[in-house]
């Protein structure tokens, strides 16, 4: 869609829909980059649980102005909107995950950015390359099936994918070694014993739970044991408020390598606002108005 379809076209909608939704920032920088490129759309969240997700879905594709651009989706919505959609794109579909929905003329399209958006902050922001590299990835949901695909797809040399639910990540790894097959992919169980163990032969590790957010169920915890990080680690935690989480802490206390959560959501942001403007998005707005609405909120 180029830049000129979306100024011709008044009142365009898009926004971020999950369930619950108290915890997106993605208004606060969304709305100033769509502003900053002078386009005429307006961005929202829209809280939707999972038993109206369907109507909703179906919502999108009727042609009554304000017309929906389209819209992120967050947890716990981005498996199940991968089968409501017309049409997936390979990525998402290799990794079972819609993040970005498209509409076109009634017909709606899922994309998923978060491969992008997390090897963006991960080479960028961690001046990391993952080719050759050990990785440990904690939890099994839609944001890690996307990690697990991008670090893949860049070349590390084995990843393990803990998760409280033994099942899901047992299903993670079947699903990952179809798609990627003769590559070491293997399920570890969310032990604290097992974590100081592997961490020790172990170049990069990431969490994508929700432990260690703000206002979440375990804002003071680390996923793993703090006295398990050691030097030259690099640490990527997903969670963005607060900025310093309990893992964070204690890996730049440790010597390792702390990359914080705001990067992957800017980023996958960004690839969202270009796949639905066909406009390069201002990052650099993205940034200084999400580190605003965080600041907000701690203040």
């Amino acid at each position: 869609m180029s830049m000129d379809a979306v100024h011709g076209t008044p009142g365009r909608l898009a926004g971020v829909i999950g369930w619950p939704l108290g915890h997106s920032i993605s208004p606060a920088f969304q709305q100033p980059a769509f502003d900053a490129c002078g386009l005429a759309v307006s961005y929202r969240a829209v809280p939707v649980p999972p038993e109206g997700l369907e109507e909703f879905i179906a919502g999108l594709r009727t042609s009554d102005a304000p017309v929906w651009l389209g819209v992120n989706v967050t947890i716990p919505h981005k498996e199940a909107v991968a089968k409501l959609v017309d049409d997936v794109t390979e990525e998402a579909r290799l990794i079972g995950a819609v993040n970005t929905v498209i509409c076109n003329g009634g017909r709606l399209t899922g994309h998923n950015t978060d491969a992008e958006g997390f090897l963006r902050g991960l080479t960028v922001d961690g001046t990391f390359d993952p080719a050759g590299a050990r990785t440990l990835v904690i939890g099994s949901g839609g944001a890690s099936r996307a990690i697990c695909v991008a670090l893949l797809q860049a070349g590390v040399h084995k990843l393990s994918i803990a998760n409280r639910s033994p099942e899901r990540a047992e299903a993670l790894v079947w699903h990952l070694q179809g798609a990627f097959p003769g590559r070491e992919i293997e399920p570890l169980p969310f032990d604290a014993g097992v974590f100081r163990e592997l961490l020790r032969s172990t170049d990069l590790l990431v969490n994508t739970t929700s432990i260690g957010m703000a206002q979440g169920p375990s804002p003071d915890t680390s996923p793993v044991p703090v006295d398990a990080i050691g030097p030259g680690l690099v640490v990527y935690d997903l969670v963005y408020n607060p900025a310093e989480t309990p893992l964070l802490r204690a890996a730049r206390m440790a010597g390792a390598i702390p990359v914080e959560g705001l990067p992957m959501l800017i980023y996958q942001g960004a690839a969202s606002f270009r796949r639905w403007t066909g406009v390069v998005a201002p990052v650099d707005v993205m940034f200084a108005h999400g580190r605003r609405a965080l600041a907000a909120r701690n203040s």
